[in-house]
């Protein structure tokens, strides 16, 4: 489990840990709509505690999770957008509102969540995206993008 270097440093082979990404654009996320972001390339998962788009808190402890979003092509007619890193305590929420929007966003943007958060065993971590009833499914999320954490204490 945990090996102590010569200079002290420690690593433990089953702290949860973990870094997954898509493995291609997600392409027009539906309007009026809750869609979930698949995460289906795993760079790692030091615990085995990711799969089908979730995280799974093996232990109870404070765990440091992070969202990066890539999106793309979202419609000037869409009135807002709302990113979502739910847990099984509660949800953090990152809302882009589109009024100044001039024109469409080809371009993209990113969207940074990171949180500290207590989590109890089996409880659960995945991302989402709403978009309201207004504008064209044309949004899509990179295949950057990238969803990660970490057993903190």
């Amino acid at each position: 489990g945990m090996t102590i270097s010569s200079a002290n440093e420690i690593t433990m082979s089953s702290q949860p840990a973990f870094l997954v990404q898509p493995a291609s654009p997600q392409s027009d996320i539906p309007i009026n709509a809750t869609t979930t972001i698949v995460f289906d390339t795993e760079r790692f998962d030091q615990n085995g505690d990711f799969a089908s788009n979730t995280f799974t808190a093996p232990v109870t402890g404070r765990y440091q999770l992070n969202v990066q979003l890539g999106i793309q092509e979202m419609d000037k007619g869409t009135d807002f957008i709302g990113i979502e890193l739910v847990t099984s305590n509660r949800s953090y929420t990152y809302f882009h509102d589109n009024d100044g929007m001039a024109a469409d966003m080809p371009n993209g943007r990113d969207v940074t969540i990171a949180v500290l958060t207590d989590m109890d065993a089996s409880d659960t971590a995945f991302v989402r995206v709403t978009l309201p009833n207004s504008g064209a499914s044309q949004m899509d999320v990179q295949a950057g993008s990238a969803f990660s954490g970490f057993l903190a204490c």
